[in-house]
C-alpha cells in the first residue's frame, strides 16, 4: 500500500467550499436589489448572519474524537486523521487492536476469536472514537462489534434472504424491478455493519471493481432500454477512487435511457472525511444524481457528518436516509424521533425504515413488526411529516419492498369512511362509491 504521504490530498481551506455554492440570485448592489430595498412595501432588510455552520473553519470536532485520537494515535496530526485514505488504512480489524481500545465482553471475545463468523470485522478509527470503552450495549458498538449472536441461525434466516442471486443476470447486478437495477460495484466497506443484508458477499473479495466485470454490467444496462434508474451499491461505492467512480458515472451517463443515478452509501456516518471538495465537484457533474445514506442512531449525527452532508446538499444532491430497525439500538419512539430530527437538520430526508432482513445470525437484531408499527404510530402526527419514514419489509425471496402502516381505516358506515387519526380519534369522510 502507498505511504500515507502519497495518499493524502492537499486539504483545501474552508473558503474553497464557497465554489460549490451557487451565486446569490440578486447580488448586493444590483439595480433590482436596490429597487426592492427602497420599495415602499418592502420588508425590513434581513439580518445577515455570519457564515453558516458548515462553512466555518473545521474546529467543530466532537470532543470524544479528539480525545480518542490523542490517546490511541498520539503521533498522528489532525491533517492525517482527516485524510480518508489514512482512516481506511488504519481500520481496527483484529481482536488485539480492538481489545486495546475497548473492554470486551465475553460474548464479544468469543465471537472475535473463533471461526464461524462470516462477516469480517473492521471499523474506522473515526467511528470507533464515537464508542465508549465500557458498555457492550452501547448502540453504535452493538452495530459494529460482533457477538456470539451471529453464530446462531434461526428458522427463516438465510444467507441470501432477498433472493438477489436468483435475480442477477450479470454477476453483481440485481434486476428485480422492471425499470431499475442494483449495481454492486465492489464488496469493500470501511466499516462492516453486523446486520448487513449482504454479509454473504461483502469483505470476501468475490466482487472486484475490475473494468471487465463493470463493463459487463454496463453492457447489460445499455442493452435493456426499460432501465431508467441505476442504484450503485456494494460494498460502498464512495470507496472507489475519484477517478474510477467518475469513469463509472460517465459510462452510465452515456446510456440514453438511464435517467437517474443513485448512490447508496454509509460514508457520511462512518467515514465523513471521504466527502472532500474534490469529490463533490466531480459528483455534481453527473446530475441528476441522488444519494441514499445509511444512518441508524442519533449518535451518528456528529459535526463531521453534518459538514459532509452539507457539502453534498450544497452540490444539489438530494439526500435520503435508509434506517434499519434494530433491537436495543433504535427500537423506541424517542430514539427514532431524535434520529429523524437530526437527519432533517443535516438536510437528509428520512426515506425508509427497514424491518431487519432475516439474514443468517440476525435474530438478536430483529424486532417484531408490531414494534415497527408502534414507532411509526409514535412519529406520525407527533413530528413533521417529512420526518416520518416509510416503514417497509423487503420481502424474502425477492418480492421487493412492501410498505407497512398502522391501521387508520376502521371501516365504513353507509357512505362514510371511518378513519382513525394520530390521537386515536375517529373521523368520518364522505366517500361516495
Amino acid at each position: 500500500m502507498p505511504q500515507t504521504s502519497e495518499l493524502c490530498e492537499k486539504e483545501e481551506p474552508p473558503s474553497s467550499l464557497c465554489g460549490i455554492l451557487e451565486a446569490e440570485e440578486e447580488p448586493p448592489g444590483s439595480l433590482r436589489a436596490s429597487a426592492l430595498l427602497h420599495h415602499p412595501l418592502s420588508f425590513p432588510a434581513p439580518t445577515i448572519l455570519p457564515f453558516p455552520l458548515h462553512r466555518r473553519k473545521i474546529a467543530l470536532k466532537d470532543a470524544r474524537t479528539r480525545q480518542f485520537r490523542r490517546k490511541f494515535f498520539p503521533g498522528i496530526s489532525a491533517r492525517e486523521w482527516n485524510d480518508w485514505h489514512w482512516q481506511v488504512a488504519n481500520r481496527i480489524r483484529t481482536p488485539e487492536r480492538l481489545r486495546s481500545m475497548l473492554t470486551l465482553s465475553a460474548e464479544e471475545e468469543q465471537a472475535l476469536t473463533q471461526d464461524g463468523i462470516k462477516l469480517p470485522f473492521a471499523v474506522t478509527p473515526y467511528y470507533l472514537s464515537l464508542i465508549p470503552a465500557e458498555g457492550p450495549q452501547h448502540p453504535l458498538r452493538r452495530a459494529v462489534v460482533p457477538t456470539i449472536g451471529e453464530l446462531h441461525k434461526r428458522q427463516g434466516e438465510e444467507d441470501d434472504p432477498l433472493g438477489e442471486e436468483s435475480q442477477s443476470p450479470v454477476h453483481g447486478l440485481v434486476h428485480r424491478y422492471p425499470d431499475r437495477v442494483l449495481f454492486l460495484v465492489h464488496d469493500f466497506c470501511s466499516t462492516y455493519c453486523r446486520y448487513c443484508t449482504r454479509s454473504r458477499v461483502v469483505g470476501h473479495g468475490s466482487l472486484n471493481a475490475n473494468q471487465i466485470r463493470l463493463e459487463q454490467a454496463i453492457q447489460y444496462i445499455s442493452k435493456t432500454p426499460t432501465i431508467r434508474d441505476v442504484l450503485l451499491s456494494g460494498g460502498d461505492p464512495l470507496l472507489l477512487s475519484d477517478n474510477k467512480l467518475e469513469w463509472l458515472l460517465a459510462r452510465l451517463r452515456l446510456i440514453p435511457h438511464v435517467e437517474v443515478i443513485r448512490i447508496g452509501t454509509k460514508i457520511p456516518a462512518v467515514l465523513p472525511q471521504r466527502v472532500t471538495p474534490k469529490l463533490v465537484r466531480m459528483l455534481r457533474r453527473y446530475h441528476p444524481l441522488w444519494m441514499s445514506l445509511h444512518f441508524m442512531h442519533p449518535d451518528e449525527c456528529t459535526p463531521e457528518t453534518t459538514r459532509a452532508c452539507a457539502m453534498l446538499a450544497d452540490a444539489g444532491i438530494p439526500l435520503g436516509s435508509q434506517t434499519v430497525l434494530l433491537k436495543g439500538i433504535n427500537d423506541d419512539v424517542d430514539t427514532m424521533k431524535q434520529l429523524m430530527h437530526g437527519l432533517m437538520k443535516m438536510r437528509v430526508r428520512p426515506y425508509y425504515l427497514y424491518q431487519c432482513d432475516p439474514i443468517t445470525g440476525s435474530s438478536h437484531f430483529r424486532t417484531s413488526v408490531a414494534k415497527g408499527l408502534e414507532i411509526i404510530q409514535g412519529l406520525r402526527g407527533h413530528t413533521s411529516g417529512y420526518a416520518v419514514p416509510n416503514y417497509v419489509i423487503d420481502a424474502p425471496g425477492g418480492g421487493g419492498k412492501i410498505p407497512l402502516l398502522p391501521e387508520s381505516v376502521l371501516g365504513r358506515n353507509g357512505d362514510d369512511l371511518l378513519l382513525r387519526n394520530y390521537e386515536q380519534r375517529c373521523f368520518r369522510y364522505p366517500d361516495i362509491m
